[in-house]
């Protein structure tokens, strides 16, 4: 007999300069604690929008994610839970409105914070906050979603559209890229590559050189290399593996759908994640 893992995701917001920030806390009276914002994954939900949209209904907080921090797993009254958190920094702040859930939000110093927080567990994320630079830059690098097969179709494959799995993959795909705020989208030229971008944004350049047909390991990786803002990227199985390679020094091969997050400082890739659309 197996239980189903309860799924919840949250953040460690902060605010300030970086090197001394300031954490959100939130208060929870019904089960009297301290803790970070967090909630249950909604049905179908991903993790990663889960995550931004349970920091905004608890504390008001836009936030843009940042670094993964470690899941945590514990029991639950209602079973065993795993909870993915994130850092996050504040985008957008809006005057706090206490319900029922939370009724207290507490802006405190790291050591304060840590002081405050009722769960141990809490304090292992404030040690992995401060283990790696928190304001860096995200750079989501997007694998096409499905396309069906391109033996089965008849055209030019720069034309070949996504399927109706494809397009699912894409949805998903425009309701997480908001966590990460891309001020940019680029796209090979092919149809697959730039559908997938447009459930989000019709804001896309391309770029021949994202492409299967003319991509180059230097180029390629000049090209993006000079995007300096949040951006989405969205490529080909045959090119991002090299490029993740090039800019992270890891071998992550991407399925269709799937996606790579680098967290970027100064041209040094902090930490690199990897999604997948159904996550």
């Amino acid at each position: 007999m197996t239980t189903d893992i309860i799924r919840a995701a949250g953040a460690v917001v902060w605010r300030g300069h970086p090197r001394d920030p300031e954490v959100a806390l939130v208060r929870r009276d019904r089960y009297d604690d301290w803790t970070f914002p967090k909630g249950k994954l909604k049905r179908g939900e991903h993790v990663i929008a889960a995550a931004v949209r349970e920091v905004r209904e608890e504390t008001g907080l836009t936030v843009r994610l940042g670094r993964a921090l470690p899941s945590v797993h514990y029991e639950a009254h209602d079973g065993p839970k795993r909870v993915d958190y994130w850092a996050a920094q504040v985008a957008d702040e809006h005057p706090f409105e206490p319900d029922a859930e939370v009724s207290e939000l507490a802006w405190l110093p790291v050591g304060a914070a840590r002081a405050r927080l009722t769960y141990p567990w809490d304090g292992a994320l404030l040690d992995a906050l401060a283990a790696e630079p928190l304001e860096t830059v995200p750079l989501v690098l997007v694998r096409h979603g499905s396309a069906g097969s391109r033996h089965h179709w008849d055209g030019d494959d720069g034309l070949r559209p996504l399927d109706a799995d494809g397009r699912a993959q894409a949805e998903t795909i425009a309701r997480v890229l908001p966590a990460y705020r891309p001020e940019r989208l680029l796209s090979s030229p092919s149809r697959r590559c730039v559908e997938t971008l447009e459930a989000y944004s019709a804001e896309i350049s391309t770029d021949p050189l994202l492409s299967e047909e003319h991509w180059d390991p230097d180029r390629t990786t000049a090209l993006v290399s000079r995007l300096t803002t949040a951006a989405a990227v969205c490529s080909h199985g045959k090119v991002l593996p090299q490029l993740i390679s090039a800019l992270a020094g890891a071998e992550l091969p991407l399925r269709k759908g799937a996606f790579a997050v680098l967290h970027r400082l100064e041209g040094r890739t902090v930490s690199v994640e990897v999604y997948y659309s159904s996550s």
